[in-house]
């Protein structure tokens, strides 16, 4: 498959129609790199991003497994998971900062990967095997996914996104939405 801005755009297209949490997604976009930068959230808004992440899969990840990655989340200390965020959020590129959430409990990689989509829609987003395969199959990354994701190949695979970001004219909330539709494509094809 060859990555285009018109496939980019169309596909996106696609997962606002058909993807059943698109508007709540779309809601956390546009309000939740606000809230984080200025410290006004509450413990819910940093919950349900740990639970879009693993939810977004709609039912694919065991009951159980997802249960108690979000319980060790929940172990955490409000006060560390916000200043956690806030110094994320308020940081020249996030991503420099990925350590800081993953010292959290419950949040590896691929979880701080997505607080990083809605602290920067613009310029950062979240990374699953769905994903990064899609660029995989595309020729963009030149290793398949690896398992656990290191701070290292995220910033491999943002720095991937960013350039195709660039050369398609899209931000990253834009070029997760067409990652994620071609990886169901792609998951669904003979």
């Amino acid at each position: 498959m060859d990555l285009s801005q018109s496939l980019v755009e169309s596909t996106a297209d696609e997962y606002r129609d058909e993807h059943p949490l698109y508007p709540v997604e779309q809601e956390g976009v546009e309000t939740l790199p606000t809230a984080f930068r200025t410290g006004e959230f509450g413990w819910r808004d940093a919950k349900w991003v740990v639970r879009w992440h693993y939810r977004r899969f709609l039912g694919a990840i065991p009951n159980a497994t997802r249960r108690e990655r979000e319980a060790q989340f929940d172990r955490n200390d409000f006060e560390d998971i916000r200043d956690a965020l806030i110094d994320v959020a308020t940081a020249d590129d996030p991503v420099t900062h990925i350590d800081r959430l993953t010292a959290l409990e419950g949040v590896d990689v691929p979880v701080a990967s997505a607080f990083l989509l809605f602290v920067g829609p613009e310029s950062c987003l979240v990374v699953g095997e769905r994903e990064w395969t899609v660029l995989y199959d595309a020729g963009e990354l030149a290793d398949p996914y690896p398992d656990p994701l290191s701070p290292a190949a995220y910033d491999r695979y943002l720095e991937t996104c960013r350039s195709l970001g660039e050369r398609f004219d899209c931000d990253m909330w834009t070029l997760y939405r067409a990652l994620w539709q071609l990886g169901a494509s792609a998951r669904d094809a003979p």
